[in-house]
C-alpha cells in the first residue's frame, strides 16, 4: 500500500495519490493531471478511481480530464448531483482498491455533499481518512460555503458537528488524518501549517473537537470570526459541477503571443484585465498604465480570484516569457481560462515600440516616519488582514484589507499625498495598481511594508500576540 499526499503551497491544497497491487485513486485532483498520470505511469499502476471530497469552491478539480484520460468512473459521495457522468457512492460503501479498501463516510456539513474516504488496510482496520473539507488539523470547514434557501448557516453546522462526532470522532486515535488543505486556505479559519496528523492528535488539541463540546457551542464557535467568502467561489462551484475545458484547450488558447500593436488593440477591443505577473521590483520601476499587479511570485492564484472575481473575464498577461505556461496553469486552478494571450516580447517590446509606461513612487520605511514626524496627520493606508492590523498598526493609520479595498474606494484620500503599506510590500503594490486604475495617483508605496515600519520610531500600537485576539 502505497498513499502519496501531492500539496499545492498557492492554494494551500493537499491532493492524493493511493495504491494498492497496481491499483491506484486519486482524490480531489487538480486541474493539471498530468503529474497523476506520470506517477502512476511510473509505478507501473492503473488509475481505478478518481474521488472528490465535495464540489470544491476553491479551486477547479481535474476530475473530468483525469477521468477522459484513464476512463476511470469519478465518484461523489451522497447528495451530489453533477451535470456529468459519475458513481454515486452509498454511505458505507466500499471500493475495492487492489488489497484494500476505501469506505466512503457520508460527512455533511461543509458542504451537503461532503464525504470522507476511509482507507482501510489489508487487514480491513482504519487506517487513514482523507477528510477534503470536514476536517482540517487544528479545524474543520466553514460551513456558509454551499447554503441554500432551506439551510441555515446554522443548519450546516449542526450537519457538521452530527459528521464529525458519529462518523469521525468514533475511528481509532491512530488514524491518519489527510486534510484537504492547510494554513492559507480561505476554506477554514484557524488551519495548522501541518499537513498530515492523526485523529487523537485532532481530538486533543482541535478546538471544535473538544470532547465536552455541545451542538449549540460547536455552532457557536465555527461560525464565530467568518471573513466573507471571496467572490470567485460560486464560480468554482458552478465549475465542478457542470464541466469545463480540457487544460489543454486554455493552455492553447493562452498562450498566443501578442505583438504591442496587437495587444493594445486586444485590450482595447475585449476590456481585458492586462494582468502584470512580473517581480514587484519590475512593476515598481516601469509598467503600462492601468494594468494590474498580481506577481506570480506571491499569493497568485488566490488574489487573482479575489481582486478580478469574474472567472470569465478577459485576461492579458504581461510576464516574462518563461513565466506564461506557469501562469496560465495557476490561473486555470481557480477557474480562470479565458487568457486571450500573453504580450510578446515583454515590457521591453512595449517600451521599444515607443508606447507609454508609468511607475510607483516609494519611499523606504525611515522616510516614512520622518514624514510622520514632521507632519502627524500624514495619512496612511493599512490594506493587511483585520487579524494583522488588530495585531498592531501605525498609530491613525485608514485601515482596509485588500480584499475590500475595490468596495472601499471612497475612504481612500484622493486630493492629498498618502502612504500605502501592507506587511511585506506584495499586496500593497495590488492595492495600488487598483488605485491607478481608479485614477488615485497620489499614493506613495512603502519598501518593506509593516515589516520595515516596525524597526522604526514611528508611532505604532502595542502588539498584541494574534492567538489573544477574537
Amino acid at each position: 500500500m502505497e498513499v502519496k499526499q501531492i500539496y499545492t503551497g498557492c492554494l494551500a491544497q493537499g491532493a492524493y495519490y493511493i495504491e494498492s497491487d497496481g491499483e491506484a485513486a486519486i482524490i480531489d485532483p487538480l486541474r493539471e493531471v498530468q503529474p497523476y498520470l506520470n506517477l502512476a505511469k511510473d509505478r507501473g499502476a492503473t488509475i481505478k478511481y478518481v474521488l472528490e471530497t465535495h464540489f470544491h469552491a476553491d479551486f477547479v478539480s481535474g476530475h473530468l480530464t483525469l477521468a477522459q484520460k484513464t476512463g476511470a468512473p469519478i465518484v461523489f459521495g451522497p447528495n451530489a448531483s453533477p451535470e456529468f457522468e459519475t458513481h454515486s457512492a452509498a454511505d458505507g460503501e466500499r471500493l475495492k482498491l487492489g488489497n484494500i479498501e476505501i469506505e466512503v463516510l457520508h460527512t455533511p456539513g461543509h458542504t451537503m455533499e461532503s464525504t470522507t474516504y476511509l482507507l482501510r488496510d489489508e487487514t480491513g482496520n482504519p487506517h487513514a481518512i482523507f477528510s477534503g473539507d470536514t476536517l482540517f488539523l487544528g479545524d474543520v470547514g466553514r460551513p456558509d460555503l454551499a447554503q441554500k434557501s432551506e439551510l441555515t448557516i446554522e443548519d450546516l453546522a449542526g450537519h457538521l458537528f452530527d459528521s464529525l462526532r458519529n462518523k469521525i470522532m468514533t475511528l481509532p486515535d491512530n488514524t491518519i488524518v489527510y486534510p484537504g488543505h492547510g494554513a492559507g486556505s480561505a476554506c477554514g479559519k484557524n488551519m495548522s501549517k501541518e499537513t498530515v496528523g492523526t485523529l487523537g492528535d485532532q481530538k486533543a488539541t482541535n478546538y471544535a473537537l473538544r470532547a465536552d463540546m455541545t451542538r449549540d457551542e460547536f455552532i457557536l464557535e465555527v461560525t464565530d470570526g467568518l471573513s466573507p467568502p471571496p467572490g470567485y467561489f460560486p464560480m468554482n462551484v458552478a465549475m465542478n459541477k457542470k464541466g469545463y475545458d480540457s487544460i489543454d484547450s486554455v493552455m492553447q488558447r493562452g498562450t498566443r503571443p501578442l505583438s504591442p500593436e496587437a495587444f493594445e488593440s486586444v485590450a482595447n477591443e475585449t476590456d481585458a484585465v492586462m494582468l502584470d505577473i512580473r517581480a514587484t521590483h519590475e512593476f515598481v520601476e516601469r509598467h503600462i498604465p492601468r494594468s494590474t499587479f498580481i506577481g506570480l511570485a506571491g499569493g497568485f492564484a488566490p488574489w487573482v480570484g479575489a481582486m478580478i472575481v469574474d472567472v470569465k473575464q478577459p485576461i492579458l498577461l504581461i510576464a516574462n516569457e518563461s513565466q506564461i505556461e506557469e501562469a496560465i496553469t495557476r490561473l486555470s486552478r481557480v477557474g480562470f481560462d479565458n487568457v486571450l494571450g500573453y504580450l510578446e516580447g515583454g515590457l521591453e517590446a512595449w517600451v521599444d515600440n515607443g508606447k507609454e509606461t508609468d511607475h510607483i513612487e516609494t519611499a523606504d520605511a525611515q522616510a516614512f516616519a520622518d514624514a510622520l514626524d514632521a507632519n502627524p496627520q500624514t495619512k496612511v493606508v493599512d490594506v493587511r488582514k483585520a487579524g494583522e492590523f488588530a495585531s498592531e498598526h501605525v498609530e491613525g493609520a485608514i485601515h482596509i484589507s485588500l480584499e475590500f479595498l475595490a468596495n472601499k474606494i471612497d475612504f481612500i484620500p484622493k486630493d492629498e499625498t498618502f502612504y500605502l503599506h501592507c506587511a511585506a510590500g506584495y499586496r500593497s503594490l495590488i492595492a495600488h495598481s487598483l488605485l491607478k486604475a481608479r485614477g488615485y495617483h497620489n499614493a506613495i508605496d512603502i519598501l518593506g511594508g509593516f515589516k520595515a515600519i516596525s524597526k522604526t520610531d514611528a508611532p505604532r500600537t502595542n502588539a498584541v500576540c494574534p492567538s489573544s485576539l477574537k
